[in-house]
């Protein structure tokens, strides 16, 4: 143990304390005879850099899986990576393109060579990233999806769904992001609100001079209109039934027909059809047989059967068609309109709705299982609220489209022959076989060359989530090795902590993987962190520039301090907003245990034994009179902050418990216990006094250790020489603590807190003495805490009364009086306007409590703990307002 520093120096304990947990292996585990404690970490995209919202999820998981270590499980946090398609797609074509590469030049197979390139480079930093934090996770067991094992693992689901009927190709319509040039999921859209225009725009009806007026957001899409359509019951288009009309600037005349799927007061009531760009639209279209005609690309230009701008950006289009249409007389009208736009939720662009050829999961004949595990208890959702939405969710699934245009990713194992028939197999020798076998059935002597079938892979990839849901079990082999040693003793896992935003993306999916593969729930809870804002909510992001460089803070403040502030005020499943302040709190909280660890230490050189002093008046008192109570006190403080710890931990409500013992150490212990049984000027500290007092700052910093690792691990190692570490640390079961000690202590606290702020508001100073007489009901109470009271008031005569002794302060304390006689003058008029404040609240507060109590309702409803505890409220103040009136008469 080297000389303590002026403050905790966080670099230097982070490097050495993570590394010493490295090399001893504690974050590693193997199955044994201990009780199993698993977590999977949600696989962060090997794109990605370490960002508040994993700062929050990464810290709410470690300390998790350190408690659990300590509590003597064999804790296991799994790491890894998911390859995300879309992302990291997008990061090798912006890299190429520096490189003055296009991706159209390159083949498949040389594309993916950059990719795996780029994947090596720089996909493992977030995980490095996550050592700086602190996380404990097992570093042997890191899992990639896209792993040789994994993604067999992921073929082998797809073909298996497919034979069951599960999976199927259909041509429907999508999300198209023309951006990265893919399908998307329903989940993977996001709804905002959006400022547009809408414009009022006229079609002529041929065979008149009349004109139809139809209100619209996209212009650029008319050319794709092949209806319009209006509500059969109104009276204002009835006469246009059945005849037909002219798209402006092409002039295709298409048909008026009638559906009670238009809504009447919306807009002008008449709605211009396009098939291939609206998903309502399409439906119409398919019920009256319309033509459909995709005006767009895939890259979101217009393609030559808009006929007019062909090649121009959709949204630069949109411009020079509303311009055309203006010159010449199409626009009736326009107004600002706010309505709901998709976005995709990986590149931000305005998704379109595209009908294409695409395969799907049929999610009704997996969700039932995974609904009913949420719905009947055996998967527990953190804060239970989300129980709803996930209910909601389930019960009115979709089909779930896992096609992605994209190379880098799991390939689809389809393969087609060339008159077009599709072939789902693991392997392409697997599909050629399955060929030739049908061949064989339509035909039982077909000719030789019949049988020299070419087959073509299908181009796209498989969504990222359709790897992602099988992680829990699969990165224990659990489907490449079935039954396995390792899936046997950690599946199912214990807890999931991930973000509400992808409950349907991945929690949702991955229960029906787990029951549909290994016949099991995944995980028994889940917890939902809430989003990271800015302290004026807004949500966290580059382009507004509230995103905090983590690591730099972590350099900064320490890990602790970045941990502590993250905590602090993060209840589960509700926004927080963070503000650097709490990194501040964070690192003042270190600082204080610090000095409190510098104080114990300097005792350490001037220990004594117990010895007897005398008293001024004479009789003796031992040391022990000053040691003994804080120590019981303590004890049984420590012991019910344990319990509190463990209940609030139990409910997952971290934030609070991190309060909790952040109170304890603060308050309690450093600005009590230690203040007790600090020993006076240059005098000795009985031996058993600081013997007990390591023990509790022992105790303390195992129980912030999962919270905040790095102080504690230093602390404990310099409190004295040891060989084991508290990361590994059993935690010891908690004894009951005593209530009536907690309560003397209680009333320790509110005395000495009552006559300090006596002795400052009548001016006396702390060093000058007082004599404080004692009027209670009850003296025995004060027997065992009289000489801790005399000490912290600096009062060396201490006198029990059952008078009132005049020309003295008075401090009203509960059912208590406190005369304090100084030399100094006393400010009557000021310790009355005091007492008359207490007075009101008191009585403010009897009557609320009153309010309460006069209610049947709340009396017949609520627990009879509750209305126990606000009659005790009811004796207590008025126990205050009969004391602090008697003082007021003696003023």
């Amino acid at each position: 143990m080297s000389e303590l520093s002026k403050n905790f120096n966080h670099q230097e304990a982070d490097a050495k304390w993570y590394q010493l947990w490295l090399d001893k292996q504690y974050f590693k585990s193997t199955p044994d005879a201990r009780e199993p404690y698993t977590i999977v970490i949600p696989p962060p995209n090997v794109t990605g850099v370490l960002h508040m919202g994993h700062c929050l999820n990464n810290t709410i998981q470690d300390i998790l899986i350190r408690r659990a270590r300590m509590q003597g499980k064999n804790a296991c946090w799994v790491p890894g990576t998911d390859h995300a398609s879309i992302a990291t797609e997008a990061k090798v074509v912006q890299m190429l393109r520096e490189k003055g590469i296009s991706k159209s030049s390159l083949s498949r197979d040389e594309f993916l060579k950059y990719a795996w390139e780029w994947k090596e480079k720089y996909g493992g930093i977030i995980l490095q990233q996550l050592k700086k934090l602190g996380c404990s996770l097992d570093w042997d067991r890191t899992s990639f999806t896209m792993d040789e094992a994994y993604h067999k693992s992921v073929i082998n689901v797809f073909v298996d769904l497919h034979n069951k009927g599960y999976i199927y190709r259909g041509k429907r319509m999508i999300n198209w992001d023309v951006k990265a040039k893919t399908a998307l999921s329903d989940e993977e859209v996001i709804r905002k609100q959006t400022n547009q225009r809408l414009y009022h725009l006229k079609y002529r009806i041929d065979g008149s001079n009349e004109q139809i007026i139809i209100a619209t957001v996209r212009p650029e899409t008319i050319m794709g209109d092949t209806a319009i359509c209006v509500h059969p019951e109104d009276t204002r288009y009835k006469h246009l039934h059945g005849k037909f009309a002219f798209v402006p600037l092409i002039n295709r005349r298409i048909p008026i027909i009638a559906d009670d799927y238009v809504t009447m007061d919306f807009g002008t009531g008449a709605l211009k059809v396009t098939p291939a760009h609206d998903m309502n639209d399409y439906q119409l279209g398919q019920k009256h047989n319309l033509e459909i005609i995709d005006v767009l690309n895939d890259d979101g230009t217009l393609s030559t059967d808009a006929q007019i701008f062909i090649g121009e950006e959709r949204f630069e289009a949109r411009k020079k068609v509303v311009a055309e249409l203006e010159a010449k007389g199409f626009i009736a009208k326009i107004e600002d309109y706010t309505s709901e736009v998709g976005y995709s939720e990986r590149t931000d662009t305005v998704v379109e709705p595209r009908l294409s050829l695409q395969w799907w999961v049929d999610m009704k004949k997996l969700n039932g299982p995974a609904l009913e595990a949420v719905m009947n208890g055996d998967i527990h959702f953190h804060p239970a609220k989300f129980k709803n939405l996930y209910n909601h969710w389930m019960a009115n699934i979709k089909d779930w489209c896992i096609s992605r245009q994209l190379w880098w990713g799991h390939r689809i194992p389809a393969w087609y022959d060339e008159q077009g028939n599709v072939y789902v197999a693991t392997t392409e020798a697997e599909a050629l076989q399955k060929a030739k076998s049908q061949k064989l059935k339509a035909n039982n002597s077909p000719e030789p060359s019949a049988l020299n079938i070419h087959l073509t892979q299908d181009e796209d990839c498989l969504d990222t989530w359709f790897s992602s849901w099988l992680w829990p079990f699969e990165v224990f082999k659990g489907l490449s090795n079935p039954g396995n040693a390792e899936v046997k003793y950690y599946y199912p896992t214990n807890t999931l902590v991930t973000a509400p935003e992808i409950i349907f993306f991945w929690v949702a999916r991955m229960i029906m993987a787990g029951y549909e593969y290994m016949n099991e729930l995944p995980f028994k809870d889940v917890y939902f962190t809430g989003i990271v804002r800015d302290k004026q909510g807004r949500k966290m992001s580059k382009s507004l520039g509230n995103s905090p460089d983590l690591l730099a803070m972590i350099d900064h403040y320490g890990a602790d301090a970045v941990r502590f502030g993250i905590m602090i005020a993060s209840p589960a499943g509700n926004d927080l907003l963070w503000d650097e302040s709490t990194n501040e709190q964070g690192r003042n909280f270190i600082n204080k245990i610090w000095n409190a660890l510098k104080l114990v230490k300097m005792w350490e050189t001037r220990k004594a034994e117990r010895q007897k002093d005398q008293n001024p008046d004479g009789n003796n008192i031992s040391l022990s009179h000053f040691s003994d109570f804080p120590a019981v006190w303590f004890e049984n403080r420590l012991n019910a902050a344990k319990q509190e710890v463990d209940t609030l931990i139990k409910q997952f409500r971290l934030s609070e418990a991190l309060k909790l013992i952040y109170s304890l150490i603060w308050d309690d212990f450093c600005s009590w216990y230690l203040e007790w049984v600090k020993p006076g000027f240059e005098q000795p500290i009985d031996a058993a006094t600081y013997d007990k007092t390591v023990l509790f700052f022992e105790d303390l910093m195992a129980l912030l250790h999962p919270f905040l690792p790095f102080i504690t691990e230093e602390v404990y190692h310099q409190l004295k020489e040891r060989d084991n570490d508290l990361c590994v640390k059993q935690t010891a079961a908690n004894n009951e603590p005593l209530k009536e000690v907690l309560e003397q202590g209680e009333l320790l606290k509110q005395v000495i807190t009552a006559l300090r702020e006596a002795r400052v508001k009548n001016q006396i100073k702390p060093k000058d003495p007082i004599n404080l007489f004692i009027q209670s009901p009850d003296e025995p109470a004060y027997q065992t805490i009289l000489s801790i009271l005399s000490k912290q008031v600096n009062a060396p005569n201490v006198t029990f009364t059952s008078d009132t002794i005049n020309g003295s302060i008075v401090v009203a304390v509960e059912k208590d009086k406190f005369y304090i006689q100084s030399e100094q003058a006393i400010d009557a008029a000021g310790l009355k306007e005091d007492l008359l404040k207490d007075l009101a609240y008191q009585k403010g507060f009897l009557e609320s409590v009153l309010k309460k109590l006069n209610n049947e309702r709340f009396v017949q409803n609520a627990k009879a703990d509750v209305v126990d505890n606000e009659r005790k409220k009811q004796a207590d103040a008025e126990a205050r307002i009969k004391t602090i009136e008697e003082s007021l008469a003696a003023l």
